[in-house]
């Protein structure tokens, strides 16, 4: 009974988190390109482009390849490969970028900020860019499809080399580390992400997918990656900047009034008083716009004149002038006097 009630207090709790209002953090610590991380990056190049001769010239590097891939580790353990068929899979870009953008998704709303989602899309252009160049320029072949034996299997078409499992689960993983807000989980993150990325390279040798050396320029090509985010720290605070932007004017052009017809206004006559016949005369009727507009409509398709072209009006009445003999209308004629 009472872990029952411990129980509902704990999911109490959760869901009065869930419904808090999300607040962005008053400081949200960036890393920057210290000394420290210069030093790693430039000593990780080195381990980097050390592979790669190592490689290119066949060197012992090679030969451990091909006793490795001799070795057959998948006959000599055969009872963990269904396991580790399950296991790679944490370092399959599809899987897990959605697992990994789902979380920092969920972050980026409740802390109000792109950054996480933005870092993350950043790290994934650069492992696409950087180690899908080296596997296509190299075209190196996996040891299922090995040629001749002893040989690099340098340029012929192959594209494992360095291993893309193995870059993946580094940049993927590592990127929850880079993330953290505090040093502590900073720390336990890189520590996972660590042996993560370790047990994925690993079980691709275990396979049989990749060559050791591929596994090496994997975990290389994907450090090289984490060190360099810092340096995008300001494009992508530049590329949040505007896309809360275009968000604010796309909101307040959804949310603008829509104006209202104003009614026009009847334009002011000013004449002189009135006479008391006219102010004793009751007040016409307004004649209503129904009619002013049929007027309207029916002078407007005419061609307007000036009045010198205007044909003459016809006056109303007799044309003849009244004579100075015509008496008014409606008046008595005069009679002429006579003498009494």
């Amino acid at each position: 009974m009472r872990t029952e009630r411990n129980l509902t207090r704990r999911l109490d709790r959760v869901f009065a988190r869930l419904d808090r209002e999300p607040e962005r953090p008053a400081h949200i610590d960036v890393p920057v390109m210290s000394r420290h991380r210069v030093v790693l990056f430039s000593a990780t190049l080195a381990f980097y482009l050390a592979i790669v001769w190592a490689v290119v010239t066949t060197s012992w590097l090679v030969r451990l390849d091909w006793q490795v891939m001799f070795f057959r580790p998948y006959q000599q353990w055969p009872q963990i490969h269904a396991f580790l068929d399950y296991y790679v899979v944490l370092g399959q870009r599809g899987p897990t970028a959605v697992m990994v953008a789902a979380w920092l998704g969920w972050r980026s709303w409740r802390q109000h900020t792109l950054r996480p989602l933005l870092t993350l899309a950043t790290s994934l252009l650069l492992l696409n860019i950087t180690v899908g160049a080296a596997k296509y320029g190299m075209g190196r072949l996996g040891p299922h499809y090995a040629t001749v034996i002893g040989s690099n299997e340098m340029v012929r078409g192959g594209d494992i080399f360095p291993s893309g499992h193995t870059a993946n689960a580094v940049v993927t993983w590592g990127i929850l580390a880079y993330l953290a807000s505090t040093p502590r989980a900073r720390r336990w993150l890189s520590a996972v992400s660590a042996i993560t990325s370790l047990g994925v390279g690993l079980t691709t040798v275990y396979l049989g997918t990749h060559w050791l050396s591929d596994v090496l320029l994997g975990w290389a090509a994907g450090l090289l990656i984490l060190l360099a985010l810092p340096w995008f720290e300001s494009l992508i605070a530049r590329t949040e900047t505007w896309l809360f932007d275009l968000r604010d004017r796309w909101r307040a052009r959804r949310t603008r009034p829509v104006s209202e017809p104003v009614a026009p206004v009847a334009p002011v006559v000013l004449t002189g008083p009135r006479t008391p016949a006219e102010q004793s005369a009751p007040a016409r009727e307004p004649v209503s716009s129904t009619r002013a507009s049929r007027g309207l409509a029916h002078l407007a398709p005419s061609p307007h004149t000036a009045r010198s072209e205007r044909s003459p009006v016809t006056p109303a009445g007799p044309r003849r002038p009244p004579g100075a003999d015509r008496a008014p209308r409606g008046a008595s004629p005069a009679r002429p006097l006579t003498g009494g």
